[in-house]
């Protein structure tokens, strides 16, 4: 996953995300944030760039304080294709299993695919 920094490419994400209203609200809402001077420490990761198949919006690592705190660890994610969520879920260090999370998002099969990975790795979700 890149962590996206530059005003330019957040801009043309934003823009893009903007065309796919609603399902990409909670994820647009972060990079319009980060976007504009990011006062609660977020970051913004996508697969590839600039043709990208997920985001997702979480906050800085360096931030989490409590990692059995799932309001703080909250992830906002907008893909383009289930098999990227899977793999990120499944495989990735953007996704840590180490701490609770929770996943935002607005489009149909994310949970499906969350409770897929979950009991693949043997995981309680609720």
């Amino acid at each position: 996953m890149q962590i996206l920094r530059c005003p330019a490419q957040l801009q043309l994400l934003e823009e893009t995300l903007r065309k796919s209203l609603p399902t990409t609200l909670p994820v647009l809402g972060t990079v319009m944030m980060v976007a504009r001077g990011n006062p609660a420490s977020h970051e913004v990761l996508v697969d590839s760039w600039p043709h990208f198949g997920i985001v997702l919006t979480r906050l800085r690592p360096e931030e989490h304080k409590d990692p059995r705190d799932y309001y703080i660890n909250q992830l906002a994610v907008f893909y383009r294709d289930k098999g990227a969520l899977q793999a990120l879920l499944a495989g990735t260090e953007a996704v840590t299993q180490a701490r609770a999370f929770q996943i935002l998002g607005m489009q149909d099969g994310l949970d499906e695919a969350v409770q897929e990975v979950a009991s693949a790795r043997g995981l309680k979700v609720e």
